[in-house]
């Protein structure tokens, strides 16, 4: 008897623990740091089987669907305790919240049931997967799933509900990648974002292609939060009111961006394949540090930030074999293939930390080292990643290759001091990195190679040129390895300040555009996002401006269009750069009104 009663209740935890284990929150970020998995012996023995009622709970923070796969898909909530249904939503300052082991203060027992079901349609009757799982607040009541037995290159539609209950979530709609040797019926189009700093404005540029309808997916490329403490001056200041640091500090910023209407309703259209820039932990981050944090303080930092953005984003666990590792592929068909990577926080060398344009801070320290041989922005094993994926997509015969990149990689020079570039913190300050990058794709012959870029609050359109290593004629294009598209931001202030007039930004980007022979368009002054729409012939992008983003708005303008023919590895001269016309800054051998 005794002997069947243990083994119900060792089935009884088994099972406990399973209902967690779907939850993808409680696992680490990175298989080589287990110790970032919430233990789910520890939470399952806590639980007392008292569940949230539907009337404790809310959906809050919407949906969000993302790293798509041509069979599966991560699906996202966060089913929120209201504010009197627990004494707290805090857990210590610690990196994971580990409760019993450092004398914190023990969380709700509580645990939410949440249940997911994906469908071909809308009324969500035809159901391909399924599922439940507890959340608790060990992951700060974030639910993840991963959605399988999906078919490639197809729309689903989604909903979670509290555990056999009618109370449900906002529906999400979400699109799965084409197989890698499917051949792709139609272009593909992406929306292209970075640098969302909610106290700057509304995400207004999040909102339009929603509005419109326009993508299957939308790539961000970081700065997704900002670790400031928040001056807004049109009232949405992120919570904490400080600059954060612990686990709890990420986690309420994750939380502020989320209640932003526009930013939930992207998330609950299109999935999402982002990546990480600086702000996610702090500014100019390094292997070994930020610009105001360094030794166990940004170790443990970097640690919070890194297990509050999993818990947050729909991203998966994908061969996170090494530090902390984000950069990741994936497979378009045979249209493309796309590689996120990550110039930030992986392994990059000492980077600027204060001052600016090259003066004040650490400046001339980092000036010194800036033509070293074995200098890196991504570190050498993220390095040798790379090139093998450009190589194996070239070989494959993908039409093209697309680089999701955090900083603007084509020199910018001022045109002073020897044309020194103004900017080290860029590809600028790797120059024997960016030489190897080159020298790979001359080697092995890779066209088509695209990289979108983000970081610079600006909007910078150039082909890729090795400078001083193999000629280009600016006029034809002739010579050049490829193309750049770096964005502007949603919402985070031009390089020049908040307040520069449109008619004062235009000469410094006529300048910029006189001085650096590969640059073809540049403006600074709107806020904004960029859409690619990828066919096997032509990659056609177009800029898109914000008018104001200090109120809510559906407006934009279209700023400049440009279009990349297969093959070419250059812009397209004529009409789109040579006798084109843009609607802001300036646009080489073309008109700007």
């Amino acid at each position: 008897m005794f002997y069947h009663l243990a083994l119900g209740a060792l089935a009884a935890a088994s099972a406990v623990e399973a209902s967690f284990a779907r939850n993808l929150a409680y696992s680490s970020p990175s298989r080589r740091h287990p110790t970032l998995a919430v233990p789910l012996a520890h939470v399952s023995k806590r639980q007392t089987g008292d569940l949230f009622t539907p009337a404790e709970v809310d959906f809050t923070h919407g949906v969000a669907s993302g790293d798509p796969y041509a069979d599966s898909v991560i699906l996202w909530t966060r089913l929120a305790p209201t504010a009197d249904s627990v004494a707290s939503d805090l857990v210590p300052d610690g990196v994971v919240p580990i409760y019993e082991d450092n004398g914190g203060a023990e969380p709700s027992s509580k645990a939410a049931c949440v249940e997911f079901k994906i469908a071909t349609d809308l009324p969500l009757s035809n159901v391909v997967d399924k599922g439940r799982a507890y959340t608790t607040s060990d992951v700060d009541y974030t639910v993840k799933f991963e959605a399988n037995h999906l078919e490639p290159f197809t729309t689903y539609y989604y909903q979670f509900n509290v555990c056999d209950t009618n109370k449900t979530s906002p529906l999400g709609r979400t699109k799965t990648i084409p197989s890698k040797t499917q051949k792709v019926d139609r272009n593909i189009n992406l929306a292209v974002y970075s640098c969302s700093n909610y106290p700057n404005g509304y995400f207004n540029a999040y909102g339009n292609p929603v509005r419109k309808d326009s993508v299957d997916y939308v790539l961000h490329l970081g700065d997704y939060i900002y670790e400031y403490k928040g001056d807004s001056k049109i009232g949405r200041t992120p919570l904490p009111d400080r600059e954060i640091y612990s686990l709890y500090d990420y986690r309420a910023r994750h939380g502020t961006y989320k209640t932003d209407a526009d930013l939930q309703a992207s998330h609950a259209k299109f999935a999402w394949i982002p990546v990480w820039d600086d702000h996610e932990v702090a500014d100019n981050a390094w292997k070994n540090g930020t610009v105001n944090s360094n030794g166990d303080v940004f170790r443990k930092r970097k640690q919070a930030a890194v297990r509050a953005y999993f818990e947050w984003m729909p991203i998966r666990q994908v061969d996170m074999d090494d530090s902390l590792r984000i950069w990741r592929s994936f497979s378009l068909g045979t249209l493309f293939d796309l590689m996120m990577v990550d110039t930030r926080q992986y392994d990059r060398d000492l980077t600027v930390l204060g001052g600016a344009l090259g003066v004040g801070g650490n400046s001339p320290e980092v000036e010194k080292l800036v033509d070293l041989e074995n200098r890196t922005v991504m570190g050498f094993r993220q390095e040798a990643w790379l090139y093998d994926q450009l190589t194996q997509s070239s070989e494959r015969g993908a039409a093209w290759r697309l680089v999701g990149n955090q900083i603007v990689f084509s020199r910018m020079a001022l045109g002073i001091l020897n044309d020194r570039p103004f900017n080290r913190d860029q590809w600028d300050g790797y120059l024997a990195n960016r030489d190897r990058v080159y020298r790979h794709l001359a080697t092995h012959q890779i066209n088509n190679t695209v990289m979108l870029s983000g970081d610079s609050h600006a909007s910078w359109v150039s082909d890729l040129v090795w400078n001083d290593k193999a000629p280009y004629d600016e006029d034809t294009g002739a010579g050049a390895f490829g193309v750049e598209f770096a964005g502007s931001a949603v919402s985070s202030s031009s390089p020049l300040g908040k307040d520069m007039p449109n008619p004062l930004t235009k000469p410094l980007s006529q300048y910029l555009i006189k001085k650096n022979p590969e640059l073809q368009w540049q403006d600074l002054f709107y806020r904004g996002y960029f859409e690619l729409s990828i066919g096997y012939d032509a990659l056609q992008a177009r800029f898109f401006g914000i008018p104001d983003v200090r109120v809510r708005s559906d407006d934009e303008i279209l700023l400049a269009t440009f279009v990349v023919n297969s093959g070419e590895n250059k812009l397209a001269r004529n009409p789109t750069v040579g006798g084109g016309v843009a609607r802001a800054g300036a646009l080489k051998n073309g008109k700007v009104r």
